[in-house]
């Protein structure tokens, strides 16, 4: 049986902080009104229910991504919107989840949300930068663990001079265009 729906992932990738999950959301909302089947995978509530067995070396954050990447391949194969706000902070990860989901033949659209770490410091929302700042943690991405910006996102959105819900429209403008909403 088929849904009839158009299934993607949209992978929303950048700092801690940057607006990833408040953009995710914003978008789930619009496109469940207009009736698509949406799941955010959001990355903390992945870390705590499904690989709360990795750390935050580069081997673990890899493992992490490619355990979302097939998740979310999995949900578009499906008809459903999957909505992945992680970091994802290392290119040769993302791009193993752009390859799965081309093999697979399920729609893949990463978006860059490329708030300035300045930004994100004051935004903060964990409290992340702070207790890196106070050296109560280290390997914060984007600080001091390297966080590789996308070359050639399919959208780079910069949150902070614009409100979440016109981040969210130029997402959805995005997928629009493609024939995914």
């Amino acid at each position: 049986m088929t849904t009839g729906a158009t299934g993607a992932t949209v992978w929303l990738t950048g700092l801690p902080s940057a607006g990833k999950t408040t953009i995710a959301y914003e978008l789930a909302g619009r496109l469940r009104a207009e009736g698509h089947l949406v799941e955010v995978l959001d990355g903390d509530e992945i870390r705590e229910f499904l690989t709360a067995d990795l750390g935050f070396s580069r081997a673990d954050r890899h493992t992490n991504v490619q355990r979302i990447g097939f998740l979310a391949d999995l949900l578009a194969r499906n008809g459903v919107k999957a909505l992945v706000p992680v970091i994802a902070p290392y290119a040769d990860s993302r791009e193993a989840v752009r390859k799965r989901h081309q093999a697979s033949g399920a729609a893949y659209v990463e978006v860059h949300v490329a708030t300035p770490v300045e930004v994100c410091s004051v935004r903060d929302v964990k409290g992340l930068y702070a207790k890196q700042a106070a050296g109560e943690i280290s390997g914060l991405t984007g600080v001091d663990d390297p966080y590789e910006a996308p070359a050639s996102p399919d959208l780079r959105i910069e949150s902070q001079d614009q409100t979440v819900a016109e981040s969210a429209a130029l997402v959805h403008q995005l997928l629009t265009e493609r024939g995914l909403a």
